[in-house]
């Protein structure tokens, strides 16, 4: 089932973000290819999932990305580097910390790698970075329109990796995958959730496009990047089969569910608004709003990809049709008790 490899198997390897859901899979799956894996990983880290990762055989360094002296010692002595970790949609943070990880992280990790003579830094970006795509679907081509300060501080990131990639100092690849699910996420649960419960109204028309990218398709994306001398110093957009609309991912998770979706749609203008003035009052206290515009504007971005160039040269292939994606999603949501 996966992807033929060489150069990767048994290599080694460091993974920052292996705390997070795309980090954790790709850990545990480098461990099963027999990689000696280092993750980085900070003091408050879930401790049965740093304790997993020991109990499976990797090394555990403590430390962060915007400090530069824990990376020298996660880094040392790997042959690749997995960078994963960045601050995602959380309202509650100011605009600087999601440069100090994002950008001033990246920076940080590719000087490690440049310093400590990595053969190969696997940069994850996002495709976030094109915003809402005006003529899809978008290739590697399309131009950056970062829509929020975590758009903006990735596309940064990226511009500094390709920089870095292109001088011939260090070696890399950059991707960007579509919108992240699997079994076991947390972030899109609400969805899943929201709908057999019939608690997820649609904001605005549901008819804008969205491309899922299942987590092991992911993962397989990463280590093709790592293992395929072709990918040196190129970009890649990852996503799966198709893209499907709001209205259409919602009714395959109601016919999964056995319910229907919501007969009414929420117009999106009343939506955002409530979503700034929210903000304006949660984020000055250091609270996590309930709601806020960046999970409003989801609601009305068209994200389409065009994964040729990931098809051709790096052989990346989704394993599922989206129907199939969403059954097992649903289906583990379901045996661990998650939609209660």
């Amino acid at each position: 089932m996966y992807p033929e490899l060489h150069n990767i198997v048994g290599s080694k390897a460091l993974v920052t973000g292996a705390t997070g859901f795309t980090g954790r899979h790709l850990t545990f799956r480098l461990l099963e290819l027999g990689s000696a894996v280092t993750v980085l990983v900070r003091k408050s880290s879930a401790e049965t999932l740093v304790a997993e990762f020991v109990k499976r055989g990797a090394k555990v360094v403590y430390g962060d990305v915007r400090d530069p002296l824990s990376l020298r010692e996660a880094t040392r002595g790997v042959d690749y580097v997995f960078h994963l970790a960045a601050l995602y949609r959380q309202a509650r943070f100011p605009d600087k910390v999601y440069f100090d990880v994002n950008l001033g992280g990246t920076a940080n990790v590719l000087d490690a790698a440049c310093e400590l003579g990595v053969k190969r830094v696997i940069h994850c970006s996002t495709c976030g970075v094109h915003g809402s795509i005006p003529d899809p679907p978008a290739s590697e081509e399309e131009p950056f329109r970062p829509c929020d300060v975590y758009q903006e501080s990735k596309a940064e990131a990226e511009k500094l990796a390709r920089e870095r990639f292109r001088s011939g100092a260090l070696e890399g690849v950059i991707i960007r995958p579509a919108m992240i699910w699997g079994e076991g996420d947390a972030r899109i649960l609400k969805l899943f959730r929201g709908v057999a419960k019939r608690r997820f109204p649609l904001i605005g028309s549901g008819n804008q496009l969205t491309h899922w990218l299942y987590i092991e398709d992911l993962v397989d994306g990463f280590l093709l990047a790592a293992d395929r001398a072709e990918a040196k110093n190129q970009v890649y957009i990852l996503a799966g089969r198709r893209p499907i609309t709001l209205n259409e991912t919602i009714a395959i998770i109601a016919r999964l569910a056995g319910t229907k979706p919501l007969p009414f749609k929420l117009p999106f203008g009343p939506v955002y608004l409530t979503a700034a003035l929210i903000e304006s009052v949660c984020k000055p206290l250091g609270l996590e709003p309930p709601l806020y515009r960046r999970r409003v504007e989801f609601f009305e971005k068209n994200r389409a990809y065009d994964t040729t160039k990931a098809r051709t040269e790096l052989g990346f292939c989704p394993r599922y049709d989206i129907e199939e994606e969403a059954r097992r999603i649903f289906t583990w949501y379901k045996e661990h008790g998650w939609l209660d």
